[in-house]
């Protein structure tokens, strides 16, 4: 931190203090600060959902651990964050694909940190640009075993010292 950020923790700010002015009420300055930052609201599948005024905790350690993870119950808990208890299973239900879902988390997330920042096509084509940077994994052992031959290969080889 800079030493006018440190300048600027210095000021006295009373208007947060609890009455015996020793304590400071973190929950009421983050109600009110709530209070005032603009929430989104998106429709999905006929249902209008509103979107936190800032990016959850919860949700950004669930992206971690998502990305390692093939439990649906951490996906689950990603979701429930921003949308709700059970709407991975209504979406899924409805056909939602895993691109549609990489898509509309790019936006809210995009929209949650600054509304009006991101379009749904931005978001596509963020999307579109993140799956073209990864990688295929081959399928299976055989897969990744037949792939790392090919690359160590330059030639026929007799075994013999030249």
């Amino acid at each position: 931190m800079s030493d006018r950020g440190l300048d600027d923790l210095d000021q006295d700010d009373d208007q947060h203090l609890a009455a015996d002015g020793g304590m400071a009420d973190f929950d009421a300055f983050f109600a009110e600060e709530s209070a005032t930052r603009p929430r989104e609201r998106l429709t999905l599948y006929g249902r209008t959902y509103t979107l936190p005024e800032s990016l959850p905790l919860m949700f950004t350690l669930q992206m971690e651990r998502v990305q390692d993870s093939s439990d649906p119950d951490d996906i689950r808990r990603m979701l429930a964050t921003l949308y709700g208890a059970d709407v991975l299973d209504l979406w899924a239900e409805k056909g939602m694909t895993d691109r549609q879902l990489g898509i509309l988390l790019m936006y809210s997330a995009g929209t949650i940190r600054k509304p009006g920042s991101i379009t749904m096509q931005r978001a596509a084509e963020l999307y579109a640009e993140q799956e073209a940077g990864k990688a295929p994994a081959p399928a299976n052992r055989a897969a990744r075993r037949a792939t790392s031959k090919k690359k160590g290969k330059t030639g026929a080889r007799s075994g013999a010292r030249s």
